[in-house]
């Protein structure tokens, strides 16, 4: 049989692009397709080549015919001839290398369907190259020559082109496949050299005694096929045969199957044996093929399909995740700043539009597909990023049934149609992928969620409970919807007890359930997380639990949930009060709306609020609220209620942190008066009752009196450590304070060695660069300069400065003060 040609397109972006129904490009690659022949171009650049010019050239001469699309824009130039665009120079090269050329120019008199600001250079200079480029195009008697304004007529005259021209022999060209059947070259692929790379190396090293195979893995729309097909046109040039078969179409399958077995197995007709027997024997006997088995649902669908012997390469593409490890590559979502890049690029974006790219791409996670669909509906309606995430953010599931794409018929809405079918067969599965859906996107502790949960069957409601209720009872059956789900590669691999999920698939799956099922799976899903979340927010041996749920919390409890109070709580454990504070915000908001703003809850929230706001420096507005708040308590709750005494001390204390004068000498009055009616309604050793002693004792020392401040601390801090234990962060509150005024007291080497002992125990419970672990070694320096060690002090200061300048900021007052200190 005669080999088809292999037509290099030429051509500049825009043409690529536009129009968005049917670019010219595209109507280009049908009439080449249309006529028999293969198409190669220049639509992707690998990244690890140095010298692009030269690798262009070697393109053009691997190429039988030249076909140049010329519009009025020069292009792009060549990154290391940069006086010559990419198209220009592949003009050049074709001329140099006595190929065939046929050009075709934009006819700039016409009515051109091409936004104005798309159809020529701003920059000037650029523009009159495009113009002499056009010219002696014009001039050279040895072209053919033809002017297209619409796709259809470009389509026609090159198919006109291309089918009258004689056949040549070009000395040094490769031949072409004399088996080929591929999809369309992507015109966009960014982000996947690595990938391609290793595609390149895992398949170079394939066995003489086999194929090599790569099964390329991952969720539907993040770009399988695309990395599939182009590594196959890249490497056209060394195949004899390069065939892509729809796996997931069965009749079209058998069919290919057949056909391909039928071109390379001349005797067919004579050979009453199988297609796929007959072709394995073909491929036996060469090396030079590449197969590409499309849309794999699982291996028992290629099962017996793939050639046994030759050498080979096959591709696989699945979303099925559970391939050989040999066999097995990840197809991983867009980083955020290549998909923004994508977006600036295919949508000819401004700069001023990389924040709404870079939004736009975290919103759409980096999946390829709904990328390419957003650029194509801006392309479509002429609208810019900011406006279409605008758009987004309030009508995403319109937009993502929306945006034609050419050369591929499925949405963000269909590719996942099959997966979220079969789940549905399976009640377990689907279950866990509606509870997955109310999660955040990344790290879901599934374990942790998943637990035996009394009384949530009758408060899960009928929709939920079915469900869900197997999930947490029986184990296998969670392992069982695991494994559904990872079919799929609607979630991640498990790691630990942790799995992800796209954000998009979320989305999509919430959509589905309609406004009242999904809102019963979020309340069912805060439901977990609320009760997942630890007691003691305080206790830094929970903080872990608390990390891994805090994104979760977050998007599943409304702020005026139980379980935020404790998320609130950890923020400040933590050492973050800002947070806490935004959040404890929130939470009273929400209870003053739901509860109405003398509840009890709204009252207690609105005590934390308090206490956050002074703890975030700005005491005298704490102080006010207490201020503001103790008497609403007293006529709710009554004067001796614990709440309302609580309140009342944290009253006592926000005085004293005021700054004014007298302020301490007041705080240390009001403790004195508070103390006996703690102690009788609450008791001596209740935990509120302790920190009124070290608050009054605090007061004591901020008024003058740091010999009577350390003389009530060292009572004190046996007291705490009994009730509390000697690692409590009260106890150590109790201990820094003791230490510090014993220093004050005057006996800095005393307060210095105290210090010292404290500071191992803080990092060890809350880590080293926690802020009370920091301001204990900043206090630390401090009384090593007092107790006559200044040298030892600076030291310490220096290597002290840069954490607490990440950690706490440059203007925290202990980071002023060791700046300070170091002159």
């Amino acid at each position: 049989m005669e080999a088809p040609r292999r037509i290099f397109l030429s051509h500049t972006a825009e043409l690529r692009e536009l129009p968005p129904d049917r670019s010219f490009v595209a109507a280009a690659e049908a009439a080449v397709t249309e006529a028999g022949h293969a198409i190669t171009d220049m639509a992707y650049f690998p990244v690890r080549d140095e010298k692009p010019a030269e690798y262009c050239r070697a393109r053009v001469r691997e190429c039988d015919v030249y076909v140049g699309l010329i519009g009025l824009r020069y292009g792009t130039p060549v990154r290391d001839e940069p006086k010559v665009s990419y198209t220009e120079l592949e003009f050049d090269a074709a001329t140099g290398a006595s190929r065939p050329r046929l050009v075709f120019l934009l006819d700039e008199d016409a009515v051109i369907p091409i936004p104005p600001r798309r159809l020529r250079d701003s920059d000037q200079e650029l523009q009159a190259r495009q113009e002499a480029f056009r010219a002696r195009l014009l001039r050279d008697s040895g072209l053919m020559t033809g002017k297209f304004s619409t796709p259809e007529q470009l389509q026609l005259l090159l198919f006109q082109a291309l089918t009258s021209l004689p056949r040549t022999t070009v000395p040094g060209a490769p031949a072409l496949p004399v088996a080929l059947r591929l999809a369309q070259r992507p015109t966009f692929l960014a982000g996947r050299e690595g990938l391609l790379a290793e595609l390149d190396d895992r398949l170079a090293a394939r066995q003489r005694s086999g194929p090599g195979i790569v099964a390329l893995h991952g969720p539907g729309g993040v770009g399988k096929t695309s990395v599939a097909v182009e590594y196959a046109h890249q490497h056209l040039a060394e195949c004899g045969v390069a065939w892509q078969f729809p796996v997931e179409k069965p009749v079209a399958l058998s069919g290919a199957l057949s056909e391909l077995a039928t071109q390379l197995d001349s005797g067919a007709s004579q050979d009453a044996s199988s297609p796929v027997t007959r072709l394995h024997a073909a491929l036996a006997r060469r090396d030079d093929w590449l197969l590409i088995f499309d849309n794999v649902p699982g291996p028992e669908e290629i099962d017996g399909l793939l050639p046994p012997a030759g050498g080979g390469r096959v591709l696989i593409t699945s979303q099925y995740p559970d391939w050989p490890g040999e066999w097995a590559v990840e197809v991983p979502e867009l980083e955020q700043a290549t998909a923004a890049d994508f977006l600036m690029a295919r949508t000819g974006a401004s700069g001023d539009e990389e924040a709404a790219a870079a939004e736009l791409a975290g919103e759409l996670g980096g999946l390829p597909l709904a990328l390419a669909q957003a650029a194509a509906y801006m392309g479509t309606t002429g609208r810019d990023i900011r406006d279409y995430l605008r758009l987004f953010r309030g009508r995403w599931p319109e937009l993502m049934a929306r945006g034609e794409l050419v050369g591929y018929d499925k949405r963000v809405t269909t590719t996942w149609a099959l997966a979220f079918a079969e789940v549905g067969r399976s009640g377990p599965a689907s279950g866990l992928l509606r509870l997955v859906a109310c999660c955040a996107a990344e790290n879901i502790p599934l374990r942790l969620l998943l637990r035996p949960r009394p009384g949530l069957a009758t408060a899960a409601g009928a929709e939920v409970a079915p469900l869900l209720i197997p999930l947490l009872e029986d184990s296998i059956a969670c392992d069982d919807a695991i494994a559904v789900l990872r079919r799929y590669s609607l979630i991640s691999a498990p790691r630990g007890d942790m799995v992800s999920a796209h954000r998009l698939v979320q989305r999509i799956t919430k959509a589905e359930l309609g406004p009242e099922v999904a809102e019963d799976w979020q309340r069912a899903a805060a439901a977990l997380i609320e009760a997942a979340l630890p007691d003691d927010a305080d206790n830094p041996a929970k903080w872990r639990v608390f990390a891994v749920l805090l994104p979760h919390a977050q998007a599943a409890l409304t702020p005026a949930s139980y379980g935020m109070d404790s998320v609130a709580t950890y923020l400040r454990a933590i050492g973050d009060p800002r947070a806490a504070l935004d959040l404890q915000r929130q939470i009273v908001t929400a209870r003053d709306v739901d509860l109405g703003g003398e509840h009890p809850s709204t009252l207690a929230a609105r005590a934390s609020l308090a206490t956050l706001t002074g703890e975030a420096g700005a005491p005298a507005a704490a102080r006010d609220q207490f201020d503001e708040l103790v008497p609403v308590m007293k006529r709710v709750l009554g004067a001796e209620h614990p709440r309302t005494l609580t309140a009342h001390a944290s009253l006592a204390y926000w005085t004293g942190e005021t700054g004014k004068a007298g302020a301490p000498a007041a705080a240390r009055d009001l403790f004195d008066k508070l103390l006996p009616v703690l102690t009788r309604v609450l008791g001596a050793q209740h935990p509120a009752t302790l920190a009124a002693r070290a608050n009054t004792a605090r007061s004591t020392g901020d008024a003058g009196d740091a010999a009577s401040a350390r003389d009530q601390f060292a009572t004190l801090l046996p007291i705490q450590e009994r009730v509390s234990g000697d690692t409590d962060p009260a106890t150590l509150t109790v201990r820094a304070s003791l230490a510090y005024w014993t220093g004050r007291a005057g006996d800095p080497a005393a307060a210095r060695d105290q210090y010292a002992a404290l500071v191992p125990v803080r990092e060890q419970l809350l880590g080293p660069e926690h802020p009370r672990t920091l301001i204990a070694r900043a206090t630390l320096a401090q009384w090593t300069a007092e107790a006559g060690d200044p040298a030892a002090a600076r030291d310490e200061y220096a290597e002290l400065l840069p954490q607490l300048e990440r950690v706490l900021g440059a203007e925290h007052p202990a980071t002023r003060d060791a700046r300070a200190s170091l002159g």
